[in-house]
């Protein structure tokens, strides 16, 4: 934690701020190691602060050994504003990606002139621990993935399909799913987030599955999309354009290139195979202990990569009143190029 503080510091002090009030659960964690669902740090140059209440005060004592914890009464904000005299005179930063407009108004009414800033940034170049919990977050998401494969059938529902992977992952260690599980079959499989419902696997569909773990507040995210039963020449067909395109995705993939330039690399091979209006959403997104967090991969993606950034490459084709294929890795930037966690195969699986 003292680097990740450091940093912090750093970046107060290039704003010219006597301290941040940080809320966001993420950065919450990631700056002072406390996991409770309730409370604010309070960073300046030479103290940190965690606020919190009764339920929670002995917990932040046990996770958080770098921070004061203090405890606060009906009025978080009334014991915050006690704190911020503390750190002398200044002005107070704060989330102002996360705040909604009634907390703004009550930390102003409490505290004064507040300066707005953005703090995800700080959490984009993961350490060996992070990258340690992501690695075994991955796993958990490809044992399941071997182990949903004899489970899917014709006469399945989606449904049962979603609980399943959420069931084999919880109880191989993961604390919860990343997120609501997608399991979108035959023409519903068009929907990049088709959530699971309860239609029933029929003999021939395109089964397209998006799913993680969480492992220590760590996010992993894998999609692929299976054929129950023997594929078509249509569904081959767009099943290899989609795994092409993943392929120039990887291979795009390294320290030095932005986002945008990342994305484009896939883009372009479904642009030229005449499907580029059906691939709609951006190539992929930071992953860690938020399950979307920068740098993106997108049109708009302006961030440089740098090494042990993690990262989804994730393209798809969506065919409405048809089908569609995403394949999904999550993956680790690399000085020179990049290094796949996701161990799952990506050829067509058709289920007999």
């Amino acid at each position: 934690m003292t680097v990740r503080l450091g940093a912090l510091r750093a970046l107060i002090a290039g704003h010219d701020l006597a301290a941040v009030i940080v809320a966001k659960p993420e950065n919450r964690r990631y700056f002072s190691g406390f996991t409770g669902s309730s409370g604010l740090l309070l960073v300046s140059a030479d103290r940190a602060r965690l606020i919190t209440d009764f339920r929670y005060t002995e917990q932040a004592d046990q996770e958080a050994p770098a921070f004061t914890v203090v405890r606060h009464g009906s009025d978080m904000y009334e014991t915050l504003a006690a704190e911020v005299k503390t750190a002398g005179g200044g002005r107070i930063g704060f989330e102002s990606d996360f705040a909604t407009w009634e907390t703004h108004q009550k930390m102003s009414a409490a505290i004064g002139d507040l300066a707005p800033l953005h703090l995800d940034r700080l959490r984009m170049v993961k350490d060996e621990a992070e990258l340690a919990a992501l690695g075994v977050a991955v796993r958990l998401a490809d044992q399941a993935f071997g182990h949903i494969l004899s489970f899917i059938k014709p006469g399945v529902s989606e449904r049962d399909i979603a609980l399943e992977l959420e069931f084999f992952m919880r109880k191989n260690g993961a604390e919860k799913a990343a997120f609501d599980i997608i399991v979108a079959s035959g023409p519903r499989s068009a929907l990049p987030h088709g959530r699971a419902g309860d239609r029933l696997i029929a003999a021939g569909d395109f089964v397209t599955m998006d799913f993680g773990a969480v492992y220590d507040g760590y996010h992993s995210d894998i999609t692929r999309t299976v054929v129950a039963g023997k594929a078509t020449a249509r569904q081959r067909e767009i099943y290899s354009l989609v795994q092409a395109a993943q392929r120039a995705g990887l291979e795009a993939v390294a320290a030095g290139r932005t986002g945008r330039e990342v994305d484009e690399a896939a883009r372009q091979v479904i642009a030229g195979a005449g499907y580029g209006d059906y691939f709609g959403h951006g190539l992929g997104h930071g992953v860690g202990l938020a399950i979307h967090e920068e740098p993106r991969l997108s049109p708009s993606g302006d961030e440089v990569l740098a090494p042990n950034m993690t990262v989804t490459v994730e393209p798809g084709v969506y065919l409405p009143d048809w089908g569609g294929v995403r394949i999904e890795d999550t993956v680790v930037v690399t000085a020179d190029g990049v290094r796949i966690l996701t161990a799952s195969s990506k050829e067509l699986i058709q289920l007999d």
